[in-house]
Parts: C-alpha cells; structure tokens; sequence
C-alpha cells in the first residue's frame, strides 16, 4: 500500500478529520465503498487538485482493534491502534459492572492495557469491595470527581504518552473527565435523564484528542450495552485473565467452564478464588456469542 501520511482523528460517516505528520488538521473523504477508517487509522491520503479535501486510498494494517457485534453478528470496529482502554463507571447510572468486564475482556482479547475510572465520587463513595476486584487482577483503578477535580491529575499522568480511549456507559461522564483534562470543554456534556436514569448520548462520533501533557485521548460514544465481537466463544476466556490461567488445569482441554466435570474455573468460583461476578459476565459473553453465532440475535 502507499504509504501511511496522516491518521484519523474525527469520522463522520463517510467523512473524516485528519492529523498529518506536522501535527496540522484537514478533512478528507474516502475513496470508494470497500475502506472504512476508523478513529486512530493510520492511512494514506492524496492531496487533490483545487480541493482542500484529502482522499483516504489505503488503511495501514492495523495493530489492534476495539471490535462489537453489528446486529448481523459481525464485528464492527470502534477504533484503532489503541495502547490503553480507560473503562468508566461511576455513581450516576448505576454501574454495570458487567460491562466493565466486558470492556476489560476486549481489551485483553486486543492485547491492550486497561484500566478502571470510577468517576462522579462527590456524589457518592465508589464502590470499592469491586474496585479491589479489578486491582487484585492486576488492573489500576482510579476514583475521579471531573466536578471537584478529584484524581484528574493522577488520570493525565497515566494517559501521557499513550493513545488511550474512554469507554462506559452513557451519562458516566467521560466527555466531562476529558474537559478536564483538557482544562476546557472541547467535548460536549449533558446532563443524565432523570425519567430514565440513564445517560443521553452526548458524543456522536468518535474523536481523537491531544493531551498538552503528551499523549491522545479518544472520546468514543456512551453506550447502554458491549460486548467484544469474537470468532467463537472459545476465545472469551481469552478475556479473563483469572480464568485463563486456572483453564490451564481443567480436564480437559477445550473445557468451556460452563458444565464440565472436572473444571478447574468451576472450582476458583466455589473457593472463590475467582470472584462469582466475574465469571457470570464470562457465562453471558460465551452464551451471548453462540446466540451471535447462530442467528439468534
């Protein structure tokens, strides 16, 4: 392929924002109906005459992906060349720690570092018998307020000089933890549904964003629900890291660690070495999956 000049920081659609080499900006369309950048792409863009647009011909091969399943069960890339997930729950919505785990899954699935924000702690004490969970796994986790400021600092250390992306439920307040750190508000906040309970979508697209303290931040899309797109349900194990390693004492080899006799991930719950919560998202990817592969979604 030709090659890679400029990545993708911003898409809308069919249309995208670039960053070239000298760290200026322009927008650019793609070139037929086959190549779908994604935020954080590496790509190939041609400059085109009495145009200020750029034309997107090639896509770089890609270090990772952050995948889901469209409602085809295919995956569908979220983003790109991702080094760290940063996972947000916090007071308002409920979290879904379900959810977390799922993002958590996708990241070790994508070999990328993860870690845990719970974010809103002027509104209520984080949740911390999960938080210990996550650290015990070997997990940071990071109580923030982007209200007060509380433990944004700490946050932008740990983003410097990585390429990370915000991910949770909507109406978590990521848009809101990335104002701050910024120390403007670039992105768009809302305020949580107060008939629903849930949050309003407030980023319709993903967008790349630069630390001054180094780095770049993506600010993705909240959702209500995640799930990693996988090839089979064989590989959700692959996504956590405690039933991974126990998986290599089972019986037998292609264990699901659903009902088998002999299960060494069976017996980590009942001794509860591996936490019951935990396993039951394992449980909901692997029959998730199936149903995915089966047309039952």
């Amino acid at each position: 392929m030709p090659e890679a000049n400029a990545t993708v920081i911003a898409t809308y659609s069919r249309r995208m924002r670039l960053r070239l080499p000298d760290d200026s900006e322009v927008d650019a369309r793609i070139k037929g109906k086959k190549l779908k950048p994604v935020c954080g792409d590496r790509v190939a863009a041609e400059e085109l005459a009495d145009e200020a647009d750029r034309l997107i011909t090639a896509i770089a091969p890609r270090d990772n992906e952050l995948t889901r399943p469209n409602l085809r069960g295919e995956p569908e890339v979220l983003a790109a060349n991702v080094d760290l997930l940063v996972v947000v729950a916090a007071a308002l919505p409920a979290p879904d720690w379900f959810v977390v785990d799922r993002y958590l899954a996708a990241a070790e699935i994508m070999r990328a570092d993860a870690m845990v924000v719970y974010n809103k702690a002027d509104i209520e004490a984080p949740d911390t018998a999960t938080l210990s969970v996550y650290e015990k796994l070997g997990y940071p986790s990071l109580v923030t307020s982007a209200e007060t400021g509380q433990g944004i600092d700490e946050l932008r250390h740990r983003l410097a000089d990585r390429i990370a992306i915000v991910v949770g439920q909507s109406g978590v307040g990521k848009s809101s933890i990335i104002n701050e750190l910024m120390g403007s508000e670039l992105q768009k906040t809302a305020e949580i549904s107060t008939k629903h309970r849930e949050g309003r979508h407030t980023t319709v697209n993903s967008v790349m964003i630069p630390l001054d303290a180094g780095g770049n931040v993506i600010d993705s899309p909240g959702v209500r629900d995640y799930a990693p797109a996988l090839e089979s349900s064989a590989a959700a194990a692959a996504g956590f890291r405690e039933i991974l390693a126990a998986s290599e004492h089972c019986r037998f080899a292609n264990c699901r660690h659903m009902q088998e006799p002999g299960c060494a991930v069976k017996a980590g719950v009942e001794d509860g070495s591996i936490d019951a919560r935990r396993y039951e998202s394992y449980r909901r990817i692997v029959i998730t999956t199936e149903k995915l592969a089966e047309g039952r979604y």
